[in-house]
């Protein structure tokens, strides 16, 4: 089969951005009139999302609650992620620059919770040991449409409260009661862990279309919801989008957790795949191939069925424990499922063309992209090319995307 040549091209989101990284968190901290008695120790809780320059407002938080005199530590928020493993959790952060070295704080990073009141709530609530033992806790998440379910409160800081710190048992706790427990219980569990919890402050982040620091938004936790729900119309108003809402097949070439937290961005690529959720209208994509799993994913391939077809390569990186811890604490074992395996990339978007219906393959209606954040440069064929050449800006000629061993050329 001859695979249509595609030519790479640049689309435009609103660039607006943060240059001066640290001193943005230092002037919200400062302004948010937060109070760390000298020799408190305070917890920083991160996650494992891959957020732009979070090893600098980790940083940055830390050197400010050390000019309040204050003793910071930095504990991984991160559910059931790293294997769920306080050893993993604790690599996990180190891989995104989040080092003591780095920081100049020590990380401290354990599975233990204590339990937390939780009368009136259909659910259990739990805390991290370490942070519900500090003096205080400050809680840093990048705000975003969630990959899972919309609504007014998506990802955010009562998330990072509820999954974050609560680790695995609190993991396990709200995602067995499928998306219902992610749109309704995580905002009063919140509430309930900032009632008997120690937090004392919040850092949202928002990113625009280039991956890029947009919004560095300190909060005190009786705002956290209010902060929650204005930061995300922010961020839904700069994600990135496909240009077109209709395709034949996506190439994907890397996927992961840094990527997003279903390994490709749902919002992306329009399929969700959990029981009980209806489908994005659009984009309408026939066949999708992942190519690769990130470095930094750790071997955790969650999200790999959400892809119609994937490779050799991609599947021999797997840590399937990993995975599977993510697939089973969250419930949504479709995306822990791998798909058709090809030996070679060629291979298996020749399948994928070979499975679209009955398409004019010459013509098809292509687009590659090197993963669901990087969306400003694609591969496009020429069909999507003519419904939007006035909209994107050329960049060489039509090329083969595969090399002689039938693998992706580079991005």
């Amino acid at each position: 089969m001859e695979i249509p040549g595609l030519i790479k091209v640049r689309q435009f989101f609103n660039r607006e951005h943060i240059e001066d990284i640290e001193g943005k968190v230092r002037e919200e901290i400062l302004g948010s009139e937060v109070r760390i008695k000298p020799g408190s120790y305070i917890a920083i809780a991160a996650g494992s999302r891959g957020i732009r320059n979070i090893h600098r407002i980790v940083k940055a938080t830390v050197e400010v609650v050390k000019e309040f005199g204050g003793r910071p530590f930095i504990v991984p928020a991160m559910g059931s992620h790293g294997g769920a493993t306080a050893e993993g959790q604790k690599e996990l952060l180190e891989s995104y620059g989040i080092t003591e070295e780095y920081t100049g704080a020590p990380i401290r990073s354990s599975m233990e919770v204590v339990e937390l009141p939780s009368n009136g709530l259909e659910n259990k609530v739990y805390m991290d040991k370490l942070a519900y033992s500090a003096d205080g806790t400050i809680v840093i998440n990048r705000i975003k449409p969630h990959t899972d379910f919309h609504g007014d409160i998506e990802s955010g800081l009562l998330k990072m409260c509820v999954i974050g710190l609560g680790k695995h048992k609190q993991a396990i706790e709200i995602h067995r009661f499928g998306t219902y427990g992610l749109k309704y219980l995580i905002p009063p569990t919140a509430k309930r862990i900032i009632e008997y919890g120690n937090i004392i402050l919040g850092i949202g982040i928002v990113e625009n279309a280039y991956d890029e620091t947009m919004v560095i938004s300190a909060a005190k936790p009786e705002d956290f919801e209010r902060e929650d729900k204005r930061l995300l119309d922010i961020a839904r108003g700069n994600m990135p989008r496909l240009p077109v809402d209709k395709l034949d097949l996506l190439i994907v070439d890397e996927m992961g957790k840094d990527i997003s937290g279903a390994g490709m961005d749902t919002n992306i690529i329009g399929r969700i795949y959990i029981d009980g959720e209806t489908e994005p209208e659009r984009p309408k994509i026939t066949r999708i191939v992942v190519t690769d799993l990130t470095e930094k994913a750790h071997g955790n391939a969650i999200g790999i069925g959400l892809a119609d077809l994937t490779t050799r390569r991609l599947v021999n990186k797997i840590d399937f424990n990993a995975t599977y811890q993510n697939a089973v604490t969250s419930t949504f074992l479709h995306r822990g499922k791998i798909p058709v395996i090809a030996e070679d990339s060629k291979t298996a978007i020749e399948w994928a063309l070979m499975t679209c219906g009955p398409i004019d393959i010459p013509n098809a209606r292509i687009i590659r992209i090197k993963n669901t954040l990087s969306l400003n440069e694609l591969y496009i064929s020429r069909s999507v090319l003519e419904e939007i050449k006035d909209r994107i800006e050329i960049i060489g000629d039509f090329t083969d995307i595969l090399d002689e061993e039938g693998e992706l050329i580079k991005f």
